[in-house]
């Protein structure tokens, strides 16, 4: 039901859960607005308004609300500060070739979300809420697309254990926010294939953690591996399985694929210590509607050395929502380092990122229905 008591300028649409809207007195002026979109980088550009929900016990998911961006005040006892429940999405907005804005897969994510909070023991939000939260703010804020050829509005809904209790125990209480920041491409622009450190002394996750829950502790321990890779000259940093520190699984925040010389692609398997990335997903999907075989099977990295050395490893990428698909042109390791293919973007690697990004912005039929035009 909308809440009648707003102006009708300030009404969230009534086909969807409550929210109410504080409109920011104080907004950044559109010339400022203009001159920040001309180049903001990645995560560094916010926009006026963020979505807010709260949890408790008592109440269940109540004051839904779009409000001023601004600092959450925190007591210093709120329990994700100590046990670190917490869980995030990152997902995007986009500018159509006809001049509106969309969604891709918000569904998935919506469901992503909702997993994620069941792996930390939290109270899941449910997919409605999550969907409307995220539509409304992206109507409000849909002028901070940027126009740049791979512009793009990154949302970020996360949710926080905000009970103030020092115990060891599920909180009674959560924060769910969105925020939206107004960002280009996540790698530099000509940067072509990037680089990978293979990690041999640290794990992103082991079987029966966290690792196919979208939380920040998954990516808090990759950042010594990631600052390791940084040291060595490279781009992203690949981690290996747990127990064998043999089968390759994903990158710091990316999944991975293959591309052999009969044509095949491969990928990691879900076992549980890899994210179920939704771009990876959509690439399953739309490499498969091209006629393309691809398997989801474990592959080793003396394997893959191997294959690259022979020539059947022909290309590898990256991919995720913030860079989207991005070629990998050479690994190093303690041992040596190795080319894949010609050692830059691959031209499997391109089509598909090209079919990807063309649908995801208007430019291709969408049969599957996965965008959702929503202002």
């Amino acid at each position: 039901m909308t809440d009648l008591t707003l102006d009708p300028a300030d009404r969230i649409a009534a086909d969807a859960p409550t929210f109410t809207f504080e409109r920011n007195a104080s907004p950044i002026e559109a010339n400022e607005r203009a001159r920040l979109l001309e180049n903001p980088g990645f995560g560094r550009v916010f926009t006026d308004h963020m979505a807010m929900i709260r949890y408790s016990e008592e109440k269940g998911w109540h004051d839904a609300k779009i409000v001023p961006r601004a600092p959450f005040q925190m007591d210093g006892a709120s329990s994700v500060l100590h046990y670190a429940q917490e869980i995030f999405e990152g997902m995007k907005a986009y500018r159509l070739a006809d001049g509106s804005t969309a969604l891709f897969r918000p569904e998935a994510n919506a469901r992503r979300f909702r997993d994620s909070a069941i792996r930390m023991a939290m109270e899941p939000l449910p997919e409605d809420l999550f969907l409307a939260s995220v539509r409304e703010l992206v109507k409000i804020e849909q002028d901070w697309i940027p126009e740049a050829e791979g512009g793009s509005l990154y949302l970020r809904p996360f949710m926080i254990a905000s009970e103030v209790f020092l115990g060891v125990k599920p909180s009674s209480e959560y924060l769910y926010a969105v925020i939206a920041s107004s960002v280009g491409a996540y790698f530099k622009a000509g940067a072509g294939a990037v680089s990978l450190w293979v990690s041999q002394d640290y794990t992103r996750a082991a079987p029966g953690g966290t690792g196919a829950a979208k939380c920040g502790g998954n990516y808090a321990s990759s950042l010594v591996a990631q600052a390791e890779a940084t040291r060595k000259g490279c781009d992203q940093v690949l981690f290996l399985d747990a127990v064998e520190r043999r089968w390759i699984e994903e990158l710091g925040g990316m999944n991975i694929f293959f591309v052999f010389d009969d044509g095949t692609l491969a990928t990691p398997p879900l076992t549980g210590t890899i994210l179920p990335g939704i771009t990876r997903d959509s690439i399953i999907t739309m490499a498969r509607d091209m006629g393309l075989t691809v398997r989801e099977e474990p592959y080793a990295i003396d394997q893959c050395r191997a294959d690259a050395e022979s020539g059947r490893l022909r290309e590898a990428f990256a991919c995720g929502t913030a860079a989207v698909v991005a070629p990998i042109g050479m690994m190093k390791m303690a041992d040596g380092d190795f080319t894949i293919g010609s050692g830059g973007p691959g031209q499997t690697t391109m089509r598909i990122r090209d079919a990807l990004t063309s649908v995801q912005r208007g430019k291709l039929p969408d049969p599957r229905g996965w965008v959702e035009q929503i202002a």
